[in-house]
């Protein structure tokens, strides 16, 4: 884009000169498997009612080999959703933290504080008479984006160094308070608030055990794959050759998860068509509050516009691959909250491909500050 170039060479653009791209050419931009995701995803879901209506010994089949609580080839799955997100990560972005640290804060206190709660409040107000789809809605407001973020950031113009330093922070902390989180928000504030939960059950450990699997083994193996691969081939192979080509095992893995849980959860599904779209209705509150209130908070905070659009999509978007791992893990392939996690992809793409529309509008209707008022790092020394 035109203003990276810019940038790039040490001379921001004022935010009045900034231009966007046609709205129309924002779907053109998308690659050919993110632009027909929701087709994609629709698909998986249709085939999975098929599978588990004409081949009833599918479940039998894939629970013949396990690994502890998980069958096999589901496993296979979950682990191949993860592990080329985690492996386009710039985790060496992590050493520019003191760039811009209203950017920073706020969005840390975005994704971790405010986030969470938003989904957690949404959860009661929506779905407080499912317990299953309601700790699946909780479980996915607690697992922050890292992977589709980096899309939505690019197409809405934001800052491609500063959404590859959230995603990098999210990554991290996920791994660290994920579970956490998890105990507080389904069980601990709960409590305190004198709500019902004796319908949940599950215990800190297993949601541990979720995270150290599906996140921590890909991001330790995306981590090693990409110090090797920069270190031996170079940061520009690395991103534009090698990330591209194993980009679509994410993909694919999402895909023979979405298959499998409709399969398994076919019956209840045909008999209940409703629970789609109770499940859908708060995840549309939550990307269009989050959003918009990230945005407005960034702006007020006197982040010019690319940064902004950075915070409110990362702030926006959720790791539906995480929280449909830890579902599966903790509760099963069978589970609500498995299925509500699956549900979740198709309903993000299209909302958050329309708050791209809306940002790119905001960018032109709103005053911003120019990019040379946000603090920049210090340049690295030459030796």
């Amino acid at each position: 884009m035109a203003e990276d170039s810019r940038e790039d060479q040490g001379h921001p653009a004022p935010a009045s000169t900034i231009t966007a791209p046609p709205d129309e050419a924002v779907m053109a931009r998308l690659s050919t498997l993110d632009r027909f995701l929701p087709l994609w995803i629709a698909l998986a879901m249709g085939a999975g009612l098929l599978l588990g209506q004409f081949i009833p010994s599918v479940q039998a089949s894939l629970d013949s080999v396990r690994i502890g609580d998980t069958s096999l080839p589901i496993a296979i799955g979950l682990l191949a959703m993860m592990y080329p997100v985690l492996a386009r990560v710039k985790y060496e972005d992590l050493g520019h933290l003191t760039g811009d640290r209203r950017m920073l804060w706020l969005s840390l206190v975005l994704n971790w504080v405010i986030g969470p709660a938003l989904m957690f409040v949404l959860a009661w107000v929506f779905l407080a008479d499912y317990p299953a789809f309601r700790t699946g809605l909780i479980v996915i407001g607690l697992a922050r984006c890292i992977a589709m973020v980096l899309i939505w950031n690019d197409l809405a113009c934001g800052n491609r160094e500063a959404g590859a330093l959230l995603v990098a922070i999210n990554s991290v902390f996920q791994i660290l308070g994920y579970a956490l989180l998890g105990t507080f928000y389904l069980t601990v504030l709960p409590g305190i608030l004198g709500l019902d939960t004796q319908d949940v059950t599950f215990s800190t450990w297993e949601i541990t055990k979720a995270v150290l699997i599906f996140l921590g083994i890909p991001l330790v193996a995306g981590y090693l794959t990409r110090r090797i691969g920069v270190a031996r081939r170079g940061t520009t192979w690395y991103d534009e050759v090698f990330a591209p080509r194993i980009a679509p095992i994410a993909l694919w893995g999402l895909l023979f998860t979405i298959v499998v849980l409709f399969a398994l959860q076919g019956a209840a599904i045909i008999e209940s068509p409703g629970t789609v779209v109770r499940i859908a209705i708060p995840m549309l509150v939550y990307f269009a509050v989050m959003w918009f209130v990230s945005l407005a908070l960034s702006r007020a905070a006197g982040l010019p516009y690319d940064r902004s659009a950075t915070v409110a999509f990362t702030a926006a978007g959720n790791n539906f691959e995480l929280a449909i791992a830890v579902s599966i893990g903790v509760w099963g392939v069978t589970s609500g909250q498995a299925l509500t996690g699956a549900v979740g992809p198709l309903i993000e793409v299209p909302a958050l491909v329309a708050l791209v529309y809306v940002s790119l509008w905001l960018r032109r209707r709103w005053t911003w500050a120019a990019p040379s008022d946000v603090a920049q790092p210090e340049p690295k020394g030459t030796s």
